[in-house]
């Protein structure tokens, strides 16, 4: 079964000779930040190998939240939340998007306590949170069967539609004199003396002063060829949506088992709460060193498995010149099959927690690849080797709610103005640099 269908985006007939910036990937990432230096009065070129949108940017759970985040990212994720509240009026389309409020369900006293813990986080910035329970956990979920000791929850979080979001965010950034090209890859960096001062896609070369690299799970492969060490895997998460159900949960859940938010159609998008796969591959072992403390903190919400992904990424081309067909070209679009078991149990433990989905069914499932770094904090930096060559990857499947702000911030790193958050902790060497890998507690 094929994945979600964003809203389609037709691509410029042609491709500009010369621009300010050039962004690789169209994303809700790369989508966002096209769209800020647009606003800002620069030229820009969104180049996507495939559609806008189709990879994990159409593929999340729609979540915008701010809840259990890594400190690292709450002020920016703060920032990505005013944005949205604006974001339908800036882009004059729709993006689906709601404050409804998230609620996670702690499993015992130990993940209570974390989640306690954790709300302390907030408080400087003045931001309801708190661990609800009894009569209060009911009346936000209403007609609900789970059984809990409590649960965090942030009325601020939110939710939109990924299929719609990065499309409207393209579409405002054409608007406002910003080049949109779809089935154009970005093969390589143009280098002058070190420095960027253009690139070469499929369909020619394009002169630029800078370029961000927003590739999702592309990423690495990109910046390996431009002989930068990008540390970056990938996990598979599957989703499914079902029929418009009548009386449903409004606020948006996660529990041990799974994961569920109400949707514009009245159906429900709903995944498993943990139970990412993670294919073994070449990578798999290039990383481990790096990985290893990411390992350790999430080993039971991963499922390893050696599949068919091993061979495809084996076979992959790690290096090549401007003028050859690269693997962006030979696979479009990353559309993994999802995973019936899990997807199955899924949907099993929310009809048991919500007798009300008994009636839906089941309209589509997709899976999607979630790029993840050793830390779980996304890249959001300038590349310190290559002038003028900027990335912003690794959101580590919290990219969709973060990536108008993560926009923001990529836009004020490539004009050299004062950035909406500091951008220390984001920074790509922090991985070569010497400093710790830092994840955040599981709860």
């Amino acid at each position: 079964m094929p994945g979600p269908t964003p809203t389609p985006v037709a691509s410029d007939s042609s491709l500009p000779a010369r621009v300010d910036v050039v962004v690789i990937g169209g994303g809700i990432i790369g989508a966002s930040t096209a769209l800020e230096l647009a606003e800002r009065g620069h030229s820009v070129l969104l180049a996507e190998k495939g559609e806008i949108g189709a990879e994990q940017s159409s593929r999340n759970w729609g979540w915008v939240r701010l809840s259990l985040r890594d400190p690292r990212e709450i002020p920016l994720m703060i920032e990505a939340l005013r944005i949205w509240e604006g974001l339908e009026e800036r882009t004059g389309r729709k993006l689906g998007y709601t404050r409804c409020g998230i609620l996670f369900a702690a499993a015992g006293e130990r993940s209570r306590a974390g989640y306690e813990d954790w709300a302390r986080h907030l408080e400087p910035h003045q931001i309801a949170c708190n661990v609800v329970d009894g009569d209060q956990f009911d009346h936000l979920l209403p007609g609900h069967h789970i059984k809990t000791n409590g649960a965090l929850y942030t009325p601020i979080d939110g939710r939109a539609e990924p299929q719609w979001a990065a499309p409207a965010i393209a579409e405002a950034a054409r608007d406002r004199g910003a080049h949109v090209m779809t089935n154009c890859a970005v093969r390589a960096l143009d280098l002058s003396a070190g420095r960027v001062t253009g690139v070469f896609t499929e369909k020619g070369r394009v002169a630029c002063d800078a370029v961000v690299l927003a590739g999702g799970a592309w990423s690495r492969l990109f910046a390996g060829n431009a002989g930068i060490e990008l540390p970056q895997l990938k996990v598979m998460n599957t989703v499914l949506r079902t029929s418009p159900v009548e009386g449903g949960p409004e606020t948006t859940a996660w529990t041990d088992d799974f994961a569920i938010r109400k949707r514009a159609d009245g159906g429900y998008t709903i995944a498993t709460g943990e139970g990412n796969v993670v294919d073994i591959v070449p990578d798999s072992f290039r990383l481990m060193r790096q990985f290893l403390p990411a390992l350790k903190a999430e080993w039971k919400a991963l499922k390893f498995r050696v599949s068919d992904r091993w061979w495809t990424e084996a076979r992959m081309k790690r290096s090549w010149s401007h003028d050859e067909v690269t693997p962006f070209e030979e696979m479009r679009i990353l559309d993994p099959d999802p995973h019936e078991k899990l997807r199955d149990a899924s949907w099993a433990a929310a009809q048991k927690a919500f007798p009300v989905l008994k009636g839906a069914s089941i309209q589509q499932s997709w899976a999607g690849m979630i790029d993840v770094t050793p830390d779980a904090v996304p890249v959001i930096s300038a590349v310190d080797d290559v002038p003028g060559f900027h990335i912003a990857t690794g959101f580590s499947g919290h990219g969709f709610g973060i990536g108008p702000g993560a926009g923001r911030l990529m836009a004020d790193l490539v004009t050299g103005a004062r950035p909406i958050v500091d951008p220390h902790e984001l920074r790509l060497s922090r991985f070569h640099d010497g400093s710790p890998i830092r994840i955040m507690e599981g709860f």
